[in-house]
């Protein structure tokens, strides 16, 4: 990682706030943290975004989204967190989560699946999607709203991924995350 991250000693506002949430969390500051923390502005905005998207399409949609995106751009941060998150969750269970690991998202629900189709073939090519890539999530149930909200949270995830991807961040061990799983999130590519 070519950047250099403020030490706890230097953040201050929303940074210490970062940094503090993960020390009382999980013992230690991520890397992904810290990369962010560069710039809290931008951090405190990329977490109003998803506040804003959430409450549409409920924590499980969201992270079938957010885990479909990831593993298309072969985002292992993104995986382990947010893998993490659909356990605590209950989104999926461990078998779940490597099964996703391998491509099969038999666990998710139909909605959930089709939402991380769609989180693919955005974060893979969004340029060629068309009415019937949105009309799949319709043809489950989802509202204008909602698909504007998974399409956004999506994009985010890419935004994301992207920028750690980009800045060779590290990748941490995430606490909570059974070993195996951590091993078929980060070769899932």
């Amino acid at each position: 990682m070519i950047v250099i991250p403020p030490s706890a000693e230097e953040v201050t506002g929303h940074a210490a706030t970062m940094y503090d949430s993960d020390t009382q969390d999980d013992g230690f500051v991520f890397s992904h943290t810290q990369v962010m923390a560069i710039n809290p502005e931008a951090h405190e905005a990329f977490e109003r975004l998803i506040k804003a998207v959430v409450p549409s399409i409920g924590i499980g949609v969201y992270e079938a989204a957010t885990l479909g995106a990831a593993r298309a751009i072969g985002s292992s941060h993104c995986l382990l967190a947010h893998g993490r998150k659909a356990l605590r969750a209950g989104v999926l269970d461990d078998d779940g989560l490597r099964a996703f690991a391998r491509h099969d998202d038999s666990a998710f629900s139909e909605q959930e699946r089709a939402v991380v189709r769609f989180a693919e073939q955005l974060s893979a090519d969004a340029a060629s999607m068309t009415d019937a890539d949105s009309q799949a999530l319709r043809d489950v149930g989802f509202t204008d709203r909602q698909i504007v909200d998974i399409t956004l949270a999506a994009a985010a995830r890419n935004f994301f991924s992207r920028a750690l991807l980009a800045l060779a961040v590290p990748i941490d061990v995430v606490p909570g995350v059974d070993p195996t799983t951590a091993a078929a999130l980060t070769t899932s590519r």
